[in-house]
């Protein structure tokens, strides 16, 4: 990154954290958790304790982190080395993301930086400066991205609820400042989970490893009534609507897939995970040692504000989450595509010399889309 683009960032980001320390808490139990931050162009600091919100603005005000960082697990010991933490449990959380949904819309706001060059350009195979193919895919996400994983977001929370038996009240939702939605689960049994157990828990929530057996074809002689119905609960009732559609479909289409066998059922059932498996990042939800962006801190690949949402389908990241000042800022831009911010249409932009409020300035250039003008 340039230095007049570190710096303004720095700039920024220090005046969001000074004038919004209202947003910034240290969570529940913050004497047992890890804390970390990174600096910009610099690696991650972790294995930090912070014990109240005076320490954590101190912190943010003396650093001025790009990112911020809260572990989900609980520690005797969380500013030790981690062979020496003395892990007790930690929140299950998932992190559903756009970019893991491959919707159809994602080509149109997309496009490419090459490694070699910079060259910025809609997406193509090499880079039309260099003829590279070491390229980089730069998105900036629309509405539809965002109403697709709030959608993934209410399929997780029915199967937490319906399935786990997990009380709702211990069910938190938050932006991730980015591209997704972060869902926390706290205060329950599934916080003693290891890693193996939690990975368990991601097979039946991806609907990934499902059997013909279980779902009504026997090793010997399938029978009509062994198959599940519509109104079954949780994965039987889904797979049955998935299968049949409706009620009045069921008959026929166990029939044909009696006649096709069971290798084909199986095959079905593979692909289902696509349809009705809930898109969550195994990575995260089984890694019991991970530390998560805290609320209430900017996400540095975008500069929106990772954020607490009471009512999910309300929510619209790109005005609520959009918390950096319209003071007026010089930028060079080359963003080919275009996005919305703050209900205001930006873009596309070649290679152009421009005035933009601050917070769409923040957005582009945390984007490598956009650098302050020298002029």
């Amino acid at each position: 990154m340039l230095e007049n683009d570190l710096k303004f960032l720095e700039e920024t980001f220090k005046q969001y954290y000074f004038d919004h320390f209202d947003l910034i808490h240290v969570p529940d139990r913050s004497k047992e958790r890890e804390y970390g931050y990174k600096k910009f162009n610099s690696g991650m600091i972790r294995h930090m304790s912070l014990k109240t919100d005076k320490d954590l603005h101190l912190m943010l005000m003396t650093n001025v982190p790009s990112d911020v960082f809260c572990s989900n697990g609980y520690y005797s010991f969380p500013n030790l080395p981690m062979a020496e933490k003395d892990w007790k449990e930690a929140d299950l959380i998932f992190d559903i993301d756009a970019k893991d949904l491959n919707l159809s819309c994602r080509k149109d706001h997309t496009c490419m930086k090459c490694v070699s060059c910079n060259e910025i350009s809609l997406v193509q195979d090499t880079c039309p400066k260099c003829k590279s193919n070491k390229l980089d895919l730069v998105s900036l996400p629309c509405q539809n991205c965002i109403s697709g994983v709030k959608k993934e977001v209410l399929n997780l929370v029915k199967i937490l609820t319906s399935d786990l038996q997990i009380d709702d009240k211990n069910i938190r939702i938050s932006f991730s400042g980015n591209e997704g939605f972060h869902v926390y689960v706290t205060n329950s049994s599934y916080n003693q989970l290891g890693s193996n157990e939690r990975r368990d828990l991601i097979d039946y929530i991806k609907f990934q490893s499902a059997i013909p057996e279980r779902f009504g074809f026997p090793k010997n002689n399938p029978s009509r009534t062994s198959f599940p119905d519509l109104g079954d609960p949780g994965w039987s009732g889904r797979v049955a609507k998935e299968l049949f559609g409706s009620k009045s479909k069921r008959s026929k289409v166990i029939t044909k897939v009696i006649a096709d066998g069971k290798v084909a059922y199986q095959q079905k059932l593979e692909a289902m995970k696509d349809s009705i498996g809930v898109k969550i990042d195994s990575n995260v939800t089984s890694d019991i040692h991970r530390i998560f962006r805290l609320e209430g801190s900017l996400n540095s690949k975008s500069s929106l504000v990772k954020l607490v949402c009471e009512d999910i389908e309300k929510f619209n990241p790109y005005t609520e989450a959009c918390l950096i000042d319209d003071q007026p800022v010089e930028i060079s831009a080359n963003s080919p595509i275009k996005f919305r911010l703050k209900n205001t249409n930006f873009g596309p932009y070649i290679d152009e010399k421009i005035s933009v409020p601050k917070y769409a300035a923040t957005y582009m250039i945390c984007k490598g889309l956009a650098a302050v003008s020298n002029a």
